[in-house]
């Protein structure tokens, strides 16, 4: 009998494990993916200070990272999207906030509207999540709910424009 490897030691074990893992949030005891988000808010601070084609440039290099690097962890686990593997939800954190101000409250808004269209998972994205294998299936799902996060805050901030 051939045992799979814990997810500490793939989260702990290589630099793809531990990206994927989110430098270690995703081995949290309970809502990894909320741990790995939460993970993603300093990251964010920096991140915000680029212009936005170069933001939006390294996005699509941390998704394209995300693929390879949750491919890789959830293939030594044997096991599609364990929960612990929250580079997803770290590049979809990212993406929410791509169009908001930077301040606390767009950034807390943007963390509860992300965490719940990944948590819900309204169409398509539990489609999406169902269709596409590998880390690619893994990331996606997550940018989708990245993207109707982002449609929310840009909603509300159009609203508060015209009537705040």
């Amino acid at each position: 009998m051939t045992t799979q490897p814990s997810e500490r030691r793939v989260a702990l074990g290589s630099p793809s494990g531990f990206l994927a893992y989110g430098f270690g949030s995703g081995l949290a005891p309970w809502a990894p993916g909320t741990f790995g988000t939460l993970a993603a808010v300093p990251f964010a601070l920096l991140l915000k200070n680029l212009a936005l084609p170069a933001y939006l440039l390294l996005l699509l290099a941390l998704f394209a990272l995300g693929v390879t690097v949750c491919t890789r962890a959830s293939e030594r686990l044997g096991r599609h999207d364990p929960g612990g593997i929250v580079w997803d939800e770290m590049v979809g954190y990212w993406l929410t906030i791509a169009l908001v101000p930077l301040h606390w409250a767009w950034l807390a808004g943007a963390f509860l509207a992300f965490r719940f269209f990944d948590i819900l998972k309204p169409w398509p994205i539990r489609a999406v999540e169902k269709r596409f294998g590998g880390g690619l299936g893994i990331m996606l799902d997550d940018i989708v709910a990245a993207v109707y996060a982002l449609l929310v805050l840009q909603l509300a901030n159009l609203l508060i424009n015209a009537y705040g």
